[in-house]
């Protein structure tokens, strides 16, 4: 990693799990992906697979899509025709902080220590990423009014990168920010993005949603899932502050962009908002979070793999290592016991194929991982269709909770 760009939530070069359960490897593509970066100035260099990023609008064609041209709202989709960018900017600007964050090392992080965070309750508690608060010996909140306060670390959570701080600040400074529904929302949507690029406080940009259910890398070895992709401009500064759809809601965490430069480059990633609302209430009453864990690493299924194998299907995710005494282990999975060589590829493969969870189809990795973060916590049964020796079957297994490493 260059010097000057801030460390705290590294990114991998291989995307290798997930925030919920599965440590699971999906080989590095060589197709010339950018670099990804956190939006506080860091970077590394992974390879985010899939469609190029929807075309950047001018505000005046974002103002028309949102305003004249998209169909009638549905409840929890986003979209709100009584409210322009500025009514929107207006309403949630009291919401939204700024974090300055000092550190006892001399490295120069590349962000001046700052970044951005919203209020999310009357009882002062703010959002922000665990990155922007990473080896931080004092952390400091500045309001819209200018009034800063020193803030205590309530609760961080590594593996998808949200953490809680509080302040005792005066009551009518915290205006809460209200949580949308990331779950309804679709490509093409009206979204912005409110914080403090390079230290410019209270900016705001607007874009659409460019796509949703992305697998965001992380230095944990776990990416995390349903990670929205938008063409708002983020930039270093922007991380923790809120992403809104067209009623002020929060719909994502801002967190981290994919660029050669460690600049916006039209694609940025934020935390959904479905994520935040599970997994805060547990960062303030127990400052850490219990992820669901399986305990296994594999890969998903691709056409050329089913045909050696003689498959009657070409989607899932193949099991190529089973940890010891994890849920799988316990639950009787198996791994891969053999090699072979696909058009010039190492492929383990002789391991259980995962097909199906809970009576939901299983394409790839990304389905298994959105359902669990979704829907599971450590502690609960999660029925898992196989397909072992060619044959389908059924296995349950109890959810523990993830190790560290």
């Amino acid at each position: 990693m260059a010097s000057g760009m801030l460390t705290g939530m590294l990114v991998g070069a291989i995307i290798v799990a997930a925030v919920v359960s599965i440590l699971v490897v999906v080989p590095a593509g060589e197709d010339g992906n950018p670099p990804l970066s956190v939006t506080n100035g860091q970077h590394d260099n992974p390879d985010i697979l899939g469609e190029p990023s929807a075309q950047k609008m001018t505000c005046e064609e974002f103002v028309r899509a949102s305003a004249e041209c998209a169909p009638p709202p549905a409840v929890g989709d986003g979209m709100h025709h009584g409210m322009s960018l500025v009514e929107i900017f207006e309403m949630a600007e009291p919401g939204v902080v700024r974090i300055n964050v000092e550190r006892d090392d001399v490295v120069d992080r590349g962000d001046g220590g700052v970044g951005s965070g919203f209020v999310y309750d009357k009882r002062g508690h703010i959002i922000t990423n665990t990155h922007v608060i990473t080896d931080a010996v004092a952390v400091t909140v500045t309001f819209l009014d200018g009034s800063s306060y020193v803030a205590q670390i309530v609760g961080t959570d590594q593996f998808t990168d949200i953490a809680v701080l509080q302040v005792d600040a005066d009551p009518s400074l915290l205006n809460p920010l209200k949580f949308g529904d990331s779950s309804g929302l679709k490509v093409g949507q009206p979204a912005a993005a409110i914080g403090n690029p390079f230290g410019l406080s209270g900016s705001m940009t607007a874009g659409i949603v460019s796509q949703i259910g992305r697998l965001l890398p992380s230095h944990t070895g776990y990416s995390i899932p349903d990670v929205i992709q938008t063409d708002a401009a983020i930039n270093p500064g922007n991380s923790g502050g809120p992403l809104l759809n067209m009623r002020g809601e929060v719909i994502g965490i801002n967190n981290a962009i994919q660029s050669t430069t460690g600049e916006f480059a039209g694609i940025g990633f934020a935390i959904p908002s479905q994520t935040v609302i599970k997994v805060a209430p547990t960062l303030i009453s127990e400052g850490k979070y219990p992820h669901p864990w399986m305990g296994v690493s594999g890969r998903n299924l691709d056409a050329k793999v089913a045909n050696v194998l003689d498959l009657d299907t070409s989607v899932g995710f193949l099991i190529a290592e089973v940890i010891e005494g994890s849920p799988a282990d316990i639950a009787g999975l198996l791994g891969s016991e053999g090699l072979m060589v696909i058009d010039g590829e190492r492929v383990t493969v002789g391991g259980d194929i995962i097909v199906g969870v809970d009576g939901q189809d299983v394409g790839k990795i990304d389905d298994i991982l959105l359902h669990l973060q979704r829907t599971k916590s450590v502690g609960d049964t999660l029925h898992l269709e196989i397909i072992r020796d060619g044959m389908r079957m059924g296995v349950d297994l109890v959810l523990a909770e993830r190790p560290d490493q």
